[in-house]
């Protein structure tokens, strides 16, 4: 699949999701709000300041803001009596806010000097695809972000403010489960930070192998892609719970959209935005990494090799 093919599947498949969310009655409001606020973010934060300045780096400030956007709206339209309105609420609002406060950060301490690896590698995917307009091409790329959370995105949200519901077993060990790896991408992040600060101090450009980047290159993005696995099991039994009272096709594309919430964080934490345009840099500023991809998984944690794989890492 091309490069525009693969967008207009994007953008066709948010389209089928929000119309989805919307056909449900109880879930209507909600969703045709959150349409807007998403649209008004990305074009605020993230459209705008990308046209003027030629740097998509400004997506990392709406998206985030933008589930943290989908925090609040949970409260606005969910029963604050529900344990589990309140908790889906304060998963969107930790991780939206928490990944926002750091984009605050990075474009508040004298703007953006330079474009961030990962977007600096969607220009190449561009160029190799034959895509003329980078400023086309940006605009494109960050709605496609706002539109994730329009739709799939979003469906957690929805289904936990639709009705008051209690927390049983399976919800209680998914919020179990994200607090874990909200901790678990916390420690890799400030890990990763503290070395980073310990060998500037020493001089060294080297690669990360304490904690848990012993055991994963990307222990961050695989703590972040489990918070959403955690968030998918919290809200499926409401979602089951609804196949009575929900037109088929309308309630299997909430589904699908659902469980479809895994794929994408994966793709978009592997290849997309995340692992592989991250190492295609590291590989050439640093010296050692060529050893430690060699030896070290690239998402899933797990014991280090002791040889050289004779085949690309997954």
């Amino acid at each position: 699949m091309s490069v525009t093919q693969a967008r207009i599947a994007h953008y066709l498949a948010a389209a089928g999701v929000v119309t989805a969310l919307a056909w449900q009655s109880d879930l209507r409001a909600f969703a045709l709000t959150n349409l807007v606020v998403q649209a008004v973010l990305f074009v605020a934060l993230a459209c705008v300041p990308a046209y003027r300045t030629g740097f998509m780096t400004y997506v990392d400030l709406a998206w985030p803001w933008g589930l943290a956007a989908l925090g609040v709206l949970t409260l606005v339209f969910g029963d604050l009596s529900s344990p589990l309105t309140i908790a889906v609420a304060a998963i969107y609002l930790a991780m939206g806010g928490r990944m926002g406060i750091w984009a605050v950060r990075m474009v508040g301490s004298g703007g953006l000097t330079a474009e961030m690896a990962r977007y600096r590698y969607q220009r190449r995917r561009w160029e190799r695809a034959g895509l003329r307009s980078e400023r086309l091409s940006m605009q494109v790329e960050i709605m496609l972000q706002g539109v994730a959370n329009m739709g799939i995105l979003a469906i957690p949200a929805l289904l936990a403010a639709a009705g008051s519901r209690s927390l049983g077993a399976v919800e209680i060990v998914a919020l179990v489960v994200w607090a874990l790896f909200y901790g678990f991408e916390s420690v890799a992040d400030w890990q990763k930070a503290r070395f980073g600060a310990l060998s500037e101090q020493q001089g060294i450009k080297r690669s990360c192998d304490v904690g848990l980047w012993r055991y994963s290159r990307h222990p961050n993005y695989f703590g972040q892609w489990m918070q959403w696995n955690a968030l998918i099991v919290l809200v499926l039994p409401t979602l089951l719970n609804r196949f009575s009272d929900t037109a088929i096709v309308a309630w299997i594309i909430t589904l699908v959209g659902l469980l479809g919430i895994s794929k994408a964080l994966y793709n978009t934490l592997v290849y997309y935005t995340g692992a592989v345009p991250a190492e295609h840099y590291s590989l050439k500023s640093r010296p050692d990494y060529a050893g430690y991809q060699a030896i070290t998984s690239r998402f899933f944690p797990r014991p280090r090799r002791t040889v050289s794989p004779m085949v690309a890492d997954s």
